[in-house]
C-alpha cells in the first residue's frame, strides 16, 4: 500500500459519510451491517511482539447505500435515540460523545492511525473521540484502556461505555464504544471502515472480554 492510498480513502470517506450515517439510520432496528474480522490494536501488537497476526473473518451481506445527503444534527439525534432507546438530552456528555463517534462512520481503518485524515485503528478511534468530544485523554492502546475507569458487567452496559475484545484467553486487543441496544461503533480491521456492529450476536459476541465506564462521561 502506498502512502497516497490512505489519504485517498479518507477523502472518499468524507464524501460518503452522510450516506453511511443515513444507512445506519435505516438499519438501526435490524442486525448490524458489519462485524467481520478482528485486526487488533496496532500499538498493542507492537508492545506484545506476538506472532499471531491472522484475523478470523466472517462474510456480511453488502449494504445498499442511499444517495448522499446532508448530515443534519437531527439525524444524529435520531440515531442516538434509536440506539439508546431514550430521548436525547440537550448538551449531554454521552450524546456529545456518540455524535462525534457516529460522524466518523466510513473513515478508513489504518494501522496506527489516530485521526480522520489518515484513518484510525481501534484505539486510535476511541482515543480521538473521547479527546475531541469531551477533553478526556485515554491510554493509547486497548489493553491499557481496559484498566482505566470502572469495570462494568456486560448486563449493565450503557451508551458511552468502552467494550473490549480478544481472540483468545484474557488478552485484550480490540476496543469500541457502546451505543446501546447491543451495538457498538469501532474501527475493525484493515480493509474495513469505521462502522457499527452487533455485540450480542455473531463474530463479536464470543470475543467480548470486558467493559469499562470512563470517569467524566
Amino acid at each position: 500500500m502506498t502512502d497516497a492510498q490512505p489519504g485517498a480513502r479518507a477523502h472518499r470517506a468524507r464524501r460518503l459519510r452522510n450516506a453511511l450515517v443515513a444507512s445506519v439510520l435505516s438499519c438501526a432496528a435490524a442486525p448490524a451491517f458489519a462485524g467481520p474480522g478482528l485486526a487488533g490494536d496496532s500499538a498493542d501488537q507492537l508492545v506484545a511482539a506476538q506472532s499471531t497476526s491472522v484475523a478470523q473473518t466472517l462474510t456480511a451481506p453488502p449494504v445498499q447505500l442511499p444517495q448522499p445527503e446532508m448530515l443534519l444534527a437531527s439525524d444524529i439525534n435520531q440515531l442516538i435515540a434509536l440506539q439508546t432507546d431514550k430521548p436525547v438530552a440537550a448538551d449531554g456528555r454521552v450524546e456529545t460523545l456518540l455524535k462525534r463517534a457516529l460522524t466518523l462512520i466510513g473513515t478508513p481503518y489504518r494501522w496506527g492511525g489516530s485521526n480522520p485524515d489518515s484513518g484510525f485503528d481501534c484505539s486510535g478511534l476511541v482515543g480521538y473521540v473521547f479527546r475531541t468530544a469531551l477533553g478526556i485523554d485515554l491510554p493509547r492502546v486497548s489493553r491499557d484502556m481496559a484498566q482505566n475507569g470502572e469495570r462494568i458487567d456486560r448486563t449493565a452496559l450503557t451508551a458511552g461505555d468502552l467494550v473490549f475484545f480478544g481472540r483468545g484467553g484474557n488478552r485484550i486487543d480490540h476496543v469500541g464504544i457502546y451505543l446501546g441496544e447491543g451495538r457498538f461503533v469501532h474501527a475493525p480491521r484493515s480493509g474495513k471502515d469505521v462502522m457499527v456492529s452487533e455485540l450480542d450476536t455473531g463474530y463479536w459476541a464470543t470475543r467480548f472480554r470486558a467493559a469499562r465506564r470512563v470517569a467524566g462521561v
